[in-house]
């Protein structure tokens, strides 16, 4: 048997790109993953699809397991053999408990590493425009748990320490003891007049910030009513953050929008939508498959590229089907020497240029139709043409091109169907109002959702439907909804910067 490792991980403080590059290598050679209320979800995407998932949430009045019966499950998957990625929010030793999980790892006589990762006493006051420490305004900080240990018979927290000897303290776990923690630095010396701040959620696209002063704290807890997970900071730095803040005056911050296209295309749509400050859901409503007949019509074409003089691709994943494909069957690039190629847009062309080609022909707009009109005067009339495309799609430009006196064969790269897998999902977010906007970016991620929502428009009451250009717009109207926001730029940027722009003018 091979011997068995835990990685006590700190799996930061809830951006998962805040992960250390040594945090997502050990997750990504995890036999189990041990995770944390806080760890966040999205760092699963960096486990083996056949990695054992075992959640251990705590979070207050509500334990999925004891701490102990956490470090008993820990050393045993380690003696059976495993490698165990222990994911915890924050920093391990940062109030993680990671210490205490160790000893018993060690009795055990199981190997461990501690890893440590961005603790949110630092991370939450930043993302909220809030320094711990600042030339001329704090020279020291300090971390304080908010929650000690219930069985002491004494605080071991020296309030009085504190109250007069750092300039910034950050309290952990507070919440629900926030009078005690104000009115005992306020025993001590510290001004009630002292600026102070909740970060809840930090580092989160849903973080919220509330500022107030010492005295007032305990009476805004209540008023506003904050909740745990959230770092209390007490210090002068806190009137830092109308000049600091960056992370929640992002101008998509606070929107929660839904990606319809399938898992393997929308990484881009995600991250811009991300870096724009709002909170994606992924929920894919269709899903990219190989070709129904198996690649023949693919292969028969490839066997006759020499008789092609125009290859055109209308998508991304025409290029990416059509090159894998090429390349298995033991050609390159230089099969395609003789041909002119075309692409509908910049997206495809970009995609392209990955396989070291330059698209001959790119329309200023992104439609069959334009496609077509700049290929005309490139045209002699008796080409041969290759589009390889998705099985169901418009006829515009191979019947325009027929019509032009070309001789076109259309070849099924790929082809899109339903994916299902999310419809409950989709559902419960819908019926809870739990999404601000739902982008389609073709016309069968609006067939797909409709059909798993049973046509119910009243579920999209109040939600704002964004598309990616004309024609799937025109596909939302044939359900009678009239989406707020159309792209005139059909591309993942330029629908983006149309749902920037629809934001900002509501």
């Amino acid at each position: 048997m091979k011997q068995g490792k835990v990685y006590l991980i700190g799996a930061g403080p809830g951006d998962p790109e805040l992960l250390t590059l040594k945090g997502k290598r050990c997750l990504e050679e995890a036999d189990v993953i041990v995770g944390d209320y806080l760890a966040d979800k999205r760092l699963l995407r960096y486990a083996r699809p056949d990695a054992e998932y075992v959640y251990v949430g705590k979070k207050a009045g509500c334990h999925t397991m004891k701490q102990h019966e956490i470090s008993l499950l820990l050393a045993e998957k380690g003696k059976e053999g495993k490698i165990v990625a222990r994911l915890k929010g924050g920093d391990p030793f940062v109030f993680g408990r990671g210490g205490e999980e160790i000893e018993v790892l060690r009795e055990a006589g199981v190997p461990f590493e501690e890893v440590p990762g961005v603790t949110s006493a630092i991370a939450a006051p930043a993302y909220a425009g809030i320094p711990v420490t600042h030339r001329g305004v704090a020279a020291s900080f300090a971390v304080i748990t908010g929650h000690e240990d219930p069985n002491k018979d004494r605080s071991s927290i020296h309030w009085d320490k504190l109250a007069g000897g750092v300039d910034t303290l950050i309290f952990l776990m507070g919440v629900g003891h926030t009078a005690l923690i104000a009115s005992q630095l306020m025993k001590y010396g510290k001004s009630a007049d002292t600026p102070a701040a909740f970060v809840r959620w930090g580092t989160r696209p849903y973080q919220e910030t509330y500022t107030t002063t010492l005295g007032k704290a305990a009476e805004d807890v209540v008023k506003m009513g904050i909740k745990p997970p959230a770092a209390f900071v007490v210090g002068n730095v806190v009137k830092l953050r109308e000049k600091m803040r960056w992370f929640d005056n992002r101008p998509l911050f606070g929107k929660r929008i839904i990606v319809t296209r399938s898992r393997s295309q929308a990484s881009r749509l995600v991250t811009v939508l991300d870096q724009k400050g709002a909170e994606t859901l992924e929920i894919p409503t269709i899903a990219i498959r190989d070709p129904s007949d198996d690649f023949k019509g693919m292969d028969e074409a490839l066997d006759r590229l020499e008789m092609y003089d125009w290859l055109i691709f209308t998508s991304q994943n025409g290029v990416d089907s059509f090159f894998r494909r090429l390349y298995q069957s033991g050609r390159d690039t230089r099969a395609l020497g003789h041909m002119k190629i075309g692409a509908i847009g910049p997206a495809t062309a970009r995609q392209l240029t990955r396989h070291g080609l330059h698209a001959d022909c790119v329309p200023a707009k992104y439609k069959a139709e334009n496609l077509l009109s700049e290929m005309k005067p490139l045209l002699k009339g008796y080409e041969k043409v290759l589009i390889p495309r998705a099985k169901v799609a418009r006829s515009v430009l191979p019947e325009g091109l027929r019509d032009l006196g070309c001789r076109v064969d259309v070849v099924e790269a790929y082809r899109t169907e339903a994916d299902t897998a999310h419809k409950e999902e989709l559902l419960d977010v819908l019926e809870h109002h739990g999404a601000d906007i739902i982008t389609f970016t073709s016309s069968s991620t609006v067939y797909n959702l409709m059909n798993q929502i049973d046509g119910r428009t009243d579920l999209l009451k109040g939600v704002t439907l964004a598309c990616i250009g004309p024609i799937t717009a025109a596909t939302c109207r044939k359900y009678n909804l009239e989406p707020s926001i159309i792209s005139d730029i059909y591309t993942i940027d330029g629908l983006v910067n149309a749902i920037e722009k629809g934001v900002e003018k509501k």
